[in-house]
């Protein structure tokens, strides 16, 4: 039992090392992509090839002067950026990176945990992100604020919807709850070929969810100067800000395991596989930034409630009765 506990503690201390240096070089890597997106050269400077930038911005964002609000709500105040961050590292405790490797002579799995309930722990990790989000804006005792985060409550809601909705297709066609059996039921077959309309609804929530463009309604600064977190700074600013782009890798490591078959593919490592296949997908949502316009709130709670739900339902009553 106290190996078992020892293995899973050392696992989240690895796994968290690197999913935290991953962001910082995903930020890197969509200002360099961005840079080439719109003809200019991105950072160089720091490091070669610009490679230490990410460390440099780190330092600071951690050495910037850490203030709260006269008049704001500390304890919530202090614990809203806390509840974002821990909602989008708890999905990793049951994403699987790929097949069980030997490793010392021993055979390791590459998931910390597998419960056999893995797509309902990581939808309920993201339905509590969302009170995060409120709580900061409501504690700030900011107008601004506030009206950042409920904006930004009811996009994530909406679109929450219809992303679950588009999961359970693929729970259905794969008939199980468990990430790692999801990846093994596509041996036969990507469940992007078998659920096309459920992809697409997925990565399109999947934008909203992380609020990233074209759906950055939360943050449109020309309106709300930040959204939720414009009281914000310091290390707690940096809370949030890793948040998002946590957020962006799990939507793409949650797309490669539910429709691009995860792990599976030829000749390279599993693990291999799994890396390039959520690079590409983090590289898609930069490139969705780069050239597709912010939309207008109306259009933006429209197209969750007017298309995707619909037709999430309807693809999910059709999966039922083809598995019937």
């Amino acid at each position: 039992m106290i190996g078992v506990v020892l293995e899973a503690a050392l696992k989240s201390a690895v796994l968290l090392f690197l999913l935290l240096t991953a962001t910082a070089y995903a930020v890197f890597f969509e200002r360099r992509l961005l840079g080439k997106f719109h003809h200019r050269i991105g950072p160089n400077r720091v490091g070669p090839y610009g490679l230490l930038q990410p460390l440099a911005d780190g330092i600071k964002l951690l050495t910037k002067e850490d203030f709260m609000p006269r008049s704001a709500d500390r304890w919530v105040y202090l614990a809203a950026p806390l509840l974002v961050m821990v909602s989008a590292l708890f999905a990793y405790a049951v994403i699987p990176f790929g097949p069980p490797v030997e490793l010392f002579g021993r055979r390791v799995n590459l998931y910390i945990a597998d419960p056999g309930v893995g797509v309902l722990l990581v939808l309920g990790a993201s339905s509590i992100g969302v009170y995060g989000l409120i709580l900061g804006g409501w504690s700030s005792n900011s107008k601004y604020a506030l009206l950042g985060s409920l904006r930004s409550a009811a996009q994530v809601v909406s679109y929450e919807l219809a992303w679950g909705l588009s999961v359970l297709s693929v729970v259905l066609s794969g008939g199980t709850l468990s990430l790692l059996g999801i990846v093994e039921a596509q041996q036969r077959g990507w469940f992007v070929l078998r659920q096309p309309l459920a992809f697409v609804v997925f990565f399109l929530s999947a934008l909203a969810e992380t609020n990233r463009a074209p759906f950055d309604l939360p943050e449109a600064e020309q309106e709300l100067i930040a959204g939720y977190h414009t009281e914000y700074g310091g290390f707690k600013f940096v809370m949030f800000y890793i948040a998002e782009y946590v957020a962006i890798i799990t939507q793409s490591a949650l797309t490669t395991l539910l429709f691009f078959g995860g792990w599976l593919g030829p000749v390279l490592p599993g693990l291999v596989w799994f890396v390039l296949k959520v690079t590409v997908f983090v590289g898609v949502f930069i490139w969705i930034r780069a050239t597709v316009p912010r939309v207008r709130y109306d259009q933006l709670m429209g197209l969750s409630w007017k298309l995707l739900i619909p037709a999430a339902l309807a693809n999910l009553a059709a999966t039922s009765l083809a598995v019937v």
